[in-house]
């Protein structure tokens, strides 16, 4: 269960610009010290067409079918999101659903036969329905109904019933329910009335494990128990501690989770269902990220966010022998599935220069299989840049890391135009990978720095915590510190660097041109928020299990109602006098679009050049293929007008 939840996340934070701008992948980890990018020879690099460089293709997810020669995954090669199939031994990908408006995700195969479930919301609102696709190609909506958002939570063991969470009885919670396999007769598990998550079920059907996010550096794991109908709190502590449930064991004796009490870095630990005696099983020099088991059983799958990188570690058996992974060129293995009976293993690798592809491994003859090539049959991968971890000191010395793509031909020279590249928020992270965004900045002569300001995640919880009520101030002065690092490189020109983010990102955006005007030639903000009152009260009710964690980050609308005045930059917008583009999702759920509406009005009438898109069909992020090409053409034709001056 818990590894269905983390494929679905994977696919969301892969299309989708939401709360963490796109991801990069892993890396060899760097030096904690402070550290220039390395200095590589220029080089002739083709330049290619907006048309050219998109024609590559997002991929996510994977599901093996019950006879396990087919995989499910999610493409958007039609132009929008789709579910599709392709053989494990190799050949063409065949669609099963036709969606030509609405993104649609493949979720799970049934484990006994070819019907399939998949997602699908509408324009980007967010409001997701679980539907399953007949073995006769007929569809059907298995969560109904108006303003409601359901989840797939995984399967029983022995693929007779499926969990599903869905917010129906009341918009701000999350129910938990079993719905039988043949028939879609459902049962209520647990009925969420504290505003928990659910985050496991165990295999016997005895125990559920709850979240309880009291603050962003603070949480807690309750077991509840299913017959009794009654909860235990299984997390007591002393201060702020995180406590993660991740997954039951395959005997259902013992709760896998996540905590970093005593630690800068998430642990896991084990708790024992029948005495409750905890035990720390795995550590690493940064965060476990996530484990789970394959669905007999045999495997353990662990993620570590090392340095900005994800490292995959796989386990075998009650002995956990270490798994030998396939060593592969150009990339990291990310989202690991398992067929029913552990004998294949399909996984993507994913690369700086070179996006999500999907691979199958046979443990039994020990050959892979690559059945994608996701990168556009024009683009040259030599073409493109390989990112680094860089460091360097703000302005009170703590050190700042980040992901540096520097293009080809920058020299001292040939000095290039820069930009500091915000992820989203708040509490997001700027990781190694491809980024066909990032990737087009760089092919057109500009620097990009991801900048990993004090508050994002995976460098320790003091770093996370660094930016809590100071959003505007401190992690602002980051970026302004990186602007004096990049001029520090001797190849990019100080008199061009822009700032650029998305949601969070996009605030940071509008905060530098706000509040320290001077800083930067230009912004690009895309759906960012410009006044934290209103977004803080218009946020979406289903966001309620953490809406108090999100006020003590940021800022509670009436408790700290100056505070947010005075860091929102819509009531500061006189200030902004530098050129501005914004871009938009009408739809968006999250930053709604008054946000952006309200902000482009201001500036316009400080008569600073100023240009808007919108997109109609579009959430939190660009899902259709034609939208991600016209927000990137559009934001590179921008820069070239205001920030080469051409």
């Amino acid at each position: 269960m818990k590894h269905q939840r983390i494929v679905l996340a994977l696919a969301a934070a892969s299309v989708i610009s939401s709360l963490a701008m796109p991801a990069f992948a892993a890396a060899t980890p760097s030096p904690a010290s402070p550290a220039k990018p390395a200095q590589t020879p220029s080089k002739a690099v083709k330049k290619y067409t907006i048309e050219q460089f998109f024609a590559t293709t997002r991929i996510s997810g994977a599901s093996f079918s019950a006879d396990e020669k087919r995989i499910l995954f999610s493409s958007d090669t039609s132009g929008v999101f789709n579910a599709y199939a392709i053989d494990a031994a190799g050949g063409k990908p065949m669609a099963l659903t036709q969606s030509t408006t609405d993104t649609t995700f493949g979720v799970s195969y049934f484990p006994d036969d070819d019907r399939i479930l998949y997602t699908r919301d509408k324009g980007g609102d967010e409001n997701n329905h679980l539907f399953v696709r007949e073995a006769d190609g007929t569809e059907k909506d298995l969560t109904p109904g108006d303003k409601l958002k359901a989840s797939f939570a995984g399967w029983r063991p022995d693929g007779t019933a499926f969990y599903v969470t869905t917010n129906e009885r009341d918009p701000k919670f999350f129910d938990f329910y079993r719905y039988d396999a043949k028939t879609y007769a459902r049962t209520l598990l647990f009925k969420n009335e504290n505003g928990m998550d659910v985050e496991d079920i165990s295999r016997d059907e005895k125990w559920i494990a709850l979240g309880k996010t009291n603050t962003s550096l603070d949480s807690d794991i309750y077991l509840y128990d299913v017959a009794k109908a009654e909860m235990k709190h299984i997390t007591p502590h002393t201060g702020a501690v995180k406590a993660n449930a991740q997954t039951f064991d395959p005997a259902s004796g013992k709760l896998f989770f996540l905590t970093d009490e005593g630690s800068e870095f998430a642990r896991l630990k084990t708790y024992e269902l029948a005495t409750g005696t905890i035990k720390e099983h795995e550590k690493a020099d940064w965060d476990i990220g996530y484990t789970y088991y394959s669905r007999d059983g045999r495997y353990r799958v662990t993620g570590i966010n090392a340095d900005g990188s994800v490292v995959i570690k796989v386990v075998e058996g009650a002995a956990e022998t270490p798994v030998a992974l396939p060593k592969l060129p150009g990339g990291a293995i990310r989202g690991v599935t398992f067929s029913k009976n552990s004998q294949r293993m399909a996984f993507y690798v994913n690369g700086d220069r070179s996006p999500n592809n999907l691979y199958v491994y046979d443990f039994k003859a020990k050959q892979l299989k690559q059945l994608t090539q996701s990168l556009s049959k024009d683009v040259n991968p030599a073409d493109l840049v390989e990112a680094e971890v860089v460091r360097f000191k703000s302005f009170d010395g703590m050190v700042i890391p980040s992901i540096f793509l520097k293009p080809h031909g920058a020299s001292a020279t040939n000095k290039v135009p820069a930009i500091v590249y915000v992820h989203g928020g708040p509490g997001g992270q700027t990781t190694r990978g491809y980024s066909s965004g990032m990737q087009y900045l760089a092919n057109n002569g500009y620097a990009v720095l991801g900048i990993n300001n004090r508050g994002s995640s995976g460098y320790g919880k003091t770093f996370f915590a660094a930016d809590d009520k100071k959003h505007g101030r401190e992690p602002l002065w980051d970026c302004i510190e990186a602007k004096t690092y990049l001029a520090s490189l001797g190849y990019i020109d100080p008199e061009r660097i822009a700032i650029m983010g998305g949601s969070y990102g996009g605030y940071m955006t509008l905060a530098a041109m706000a509040f320290r005007p001077e800083a930067f030639k230009v912004g690009v903000d895309i759906f960012g928020v410009s006044n934290w009152l209103r977004t803080l009260e218009s946020i979406p009710p289903y966001w309620e299990s953490f809406r108090k964690a999100l006020y003590q980050e940021v800022g509670d609308p009436v408790a700290d109602r100056e505070f947010l005045t005075a860091t929102s930059p819509l009531f500061h917008a006189k200030e902004i006098r530098k050129p501005l583009i914004v871009i938009q999702g009408a739809n968006d759920p999250r930053v709604i679009k008054s946000e952006s509406d309200d902000i482009v009005a201001a500036v316009k009438g400080n008569g600073v050049p100023v240009e808007y898109v919108v997109f109609p069909d579009e959430g939190h992020g660009f899902t259709k293929p034609k939208n991600n090409m016209e927000a990137n053409r559009k934001i590179v034709e921008f820069l070239d007008k205001h920030l080469k001056g051409q």
